[in-house]
């Protein structure tokens, strides 16, 4: 179990990031969070093993249709054994 704090770049909110990142960490078995930032980025902590965690991260790089990624940071960081994966709000 690996934990990640990944803040993707680009046009990333309103172009429904949140909501098809959370089915593809539903799918995969990523659990965590993401949420909108205020200077346009999305942030999002996932946990998972290291296979599911590499398929959420290319996912993260690619994002929905709409959206236009120019950037992932990836922190690897301490497990919070999540048992979900959420949207938070503000």
């Amino acid at each position: 179990m690996k934990h990640l704090n990944i803040t993707v770049k680009g046009k990333v909110q309103r172009v429904s990031f949140r909501i098809s990142t959370k089915a593809v960490a539903d799918q995969l078995r990523v659990r965590g969070w993401i949420k909108n930032l205020p200077d346009g980025d999305v942030s999002i902590e996932a946990e998972g093993d290291d296979l599911s965690l590499e398929a959420f991260l290319e996912w993260c790089h690619e994002g929905p249709l709409q959206a236009t990624v120019q950037k992932v940071e990836v922190i690897e960081g301490e497990v919070k054994n999540y048992r979900n994966f959420d949207i938070l709000k503000k």
